[in-house]
């Protein structure tokens, strides 16, 4: 759920989190977390670092239904959105801080644990960044170190070379329903 307060959003709950690489228009990663029955999501153009020092550009988006996060495969044919998408991470999600403007998630994936905090600079602009915590690496580049799909470990270029129209709605060893 989001609270307007002050011209802010605010996400009040949340249970699981996915990170999807998706080819559309240009390639960026798309942060989505549970709030309620809908999953907010923010567009990542470079990705999550898990280096505190580093800044990532964090754009909101239209919410969409939780069934978006289970999607692995090509879109085709749609205005936006089209190209191929791949589950980069997935897992669970708390909420440890939320004030208006300021949002601090603990993160439990495969790829991405523990603090992050997203903060509103702007109109339609958020700024990602790693908490300094027990899971913080500095000097990482963690998303070309692990490129591939958390679920498949195909890559995107894979996805989008060896699709037949369809997508992938299979289970990992990290299954949403066990978080």
């Amino acid at each position: 759920m989001w609270e307007q307060l002050r011209g802010y959003c605010r996400l009040v709950s949340a249970t699981r989190f996915v990170v999807q690489l998706h080819d559309a228009t240009t390639l960026h990663f798309d942060l989505r977390i549970q709030a309620g029955e809908v999953l907010r999501s923010w567009a990542v153009p470079k990705g999550p670092s898990l280096d505190p020092t580093v800044r990532r550009l964090a754009v909101p988006v239209e919410d969409h239904e939780l069934s978006a996060g289970e999607f692995e495969g090509v879109h085709e044919g749609q205005l936006r959105g089209s190209g191929a998408v791949i589950i980069w991470d997935q897992g669970s999600a708390e909420v440890t801080r939320n004030d208006p403007g300021h949002l601090v998630v603990t993160l439990h994936g495969s790829k991405l644990t523990g603090g992050f905090a997203l903060t509103r600079t702007g109109e339609r602009r958020w700024i990602l960044v790693k908490t300094r915590d027990a899971a913080a690496r500095p000097g990482s580049d963690i998303v070309a170190e692990r490129p591939a799909s958390m679920r498949t470990g195909r890559t995107w270029e894979e996805v989008a070379a060896g699709h037949a129209g369809r997508g992938s709605s299979g289970h990992s060893d990290h299954d949403w329903n066990r978080t």
